[in-house]
C-alpha cells in the first residue's frame, strides 16, 4: 500500500480512481464495509482504490478542545486499512485553511484534480467542506458535473445497533470490551511505552508494566480486565491489566497497568499492546495487604481462562 502525506503527493501521470472518504477512526465493522465496497468496485473497473482520511481529528480543529477518544493510533489504523487491500492511504492534514475549503473545492480539489475520481464511495452520513456543508446528494450533483460516480455504503448494524466510533467509544468508556469488540470486529487495543512505576506490583509478587499512554488513547474504565499483551515480534502474552489509581494506595494519578502471566522479562522502555478481551472487576479498596494479594490471585486465573 502506498501512503500519501496530502492528495498533492499524487504522482503525475496518476490514473482513475475509486475513492472512499472518512476519518475511520476504529476502522469497524461499518468502515470494513465501506472500505471493501470501494476496494472491489476499484478492482472491478481496473482502477486503484484510494482512501482519504485526515490528521489530526477535524473536531480538535473545528472545535478545540473536544478532540474525542482515539480508538486507532495512526501506525495502526494504517495497518488495518492496508489489510483490507487498499492500494493508496492519503493522510490529508487537516488544517484550520483547509476546513474552510468549501465543499464544491474540497471536490474539485481533491476529487477531480488530483485523485481524478471515477467513483467515489461514502457512507450514508457523510458530509464534507466548510462547516460540513456538503452531503451525499452534493456530491452527487458534483459528480454528474465532473464525470464522477457515487455509491453510498450502508451503515452496518446488528441487533438493531448501529456501528459507529461514537458507539464504540461508549461501550469502552463504560468498559463494556465485549460490545467493543463486536462493532470493531476485533478486541479493542491501547497501546504504549513501559514507564517505571511505584513498583508496588513487584513487591507483592505482581510486577507490572505501567503503560504510558496517548494523551487521547481511549482507555476502558476503571476496573481489572483480561487482555493479550503484544509485544513487536513477540506471541502475545496473556495479561491481567488494572487501570485506575490505585485506591488501596491512596493514588492519585490512573494508570494503565499490566500484568504479563508466566513472564519474566524485562519490559522497561518497550512499545506495548494491550488487546482487551473481558472485564474481570471493578476497582476495589482493601485494607490490608493479604486480601489484595489474595484477589490479585483470583484475577490471574481469571484471566488465564478468559484468554485461553
Amino acid at each position: 500500500m502506498q501512503r500519501w502525506r496530502g492528495y498533492e503527493a499524487a504522482p503525475g501521470g496518476w490514473g482513475r480512481s475509486v475513492v472512499t472518504i472518512g476519518v475511520f477512526d476504529g476502522v469497524h465493522k461499518g468502515h470494513q464495509a465501506t472500505i471493501g465496497h470501494a476496494v472491489a468496485r476499484a478492482r472491478e473497473l481496473g482502477v486503484k482504490s484510494v482512501v482519504v482520511t485526515f490528521d489530526p481529528h477535524p473536531a480538535e480543529v473545528v472545535r478545540p478542545g473536544s478532540h474525542p477518544a482515539v480508538l486507532t493510533e495512526p501506525a495502526r489504523k494504517a495497518e488495518l486499512i492496508e489489510a483490507l487491500g487498499v492500494d493508496v492511504l492519503c493522510v490529508v492534514p487537516f488544517t484550520p485553511e483547509f476546513s474552510r475549503l468549501p465543499a464544491e473545492a474540497f471536490v474539485h480539489d481533491i476529487l477531480v484534480e488530483h485523485l481524478h475520481a471515477a467513483l467515489v464511495v461514502v457512507g450514508d452520513n457523510f458530509r464534507f467542506g466548510h462547516r460540513a456543508a456538503g452531503d451525499v446528494a452534493l456530491l452527487e450533483r458534483l459528480g454528474r458535473t465532473f464525470g464522477f460516480g457515487v455509491e453510498g455504503a450502508p451503515l452496518v448494524a446488528e441487533a438493531g445497533t448501529v456501528f459507529s466510533s461514537t458507539y464504540i467509544r461508549s461501550c469502552v468508556d463504560a468498559g463494556d470490551v465485549v460490545a467493543a469488540a463486536a462493532a470493531l470486529g476485533r478486541p479493542h487495543r491501547v497501546e504504549g511505552v513501559v514507564v517505571r512505576g511505584d513498583q508496588r506490583g513487584r513487591e507483592l509478587g505482581y510486577p507490572t508494566a505501567n503503560l504510558l499512554t496517548h494523551r487521547y488513547a481511549a482507555v476502558p474504565a476503571d476496573g481489572v480486565y483480561a487482555a493479550r499483551l503484544v509485544r513487536r515480534g513477540g506471541e502475545p502474552l496473556a495479561a491481567a491489566v488494572s487501570i485506575g489509581t490505585n485506591p488501596t494506595f491512596s493514588g492519585r494519578e490512573r494508570r494503565v497497568e499490566a500484568y504479563a502471566l508466566d513472564f519474566t522479562g524485562d519490559l522497561y522502555g518497550e512499545r506495548l499492546a494491550l488487546d482487551f478481551v473481558a472485564h474481570l472487576r471493578e476497582q476495589r479498596t482493601y485494607d490490608a495487604i493479604e486480601p489484595l494479594v489474595a484477589q490479585i490471585a483470583e484475577d490471574v486465573e481469571r484471566t488465564r481462562r478468559a484468554v485461553g
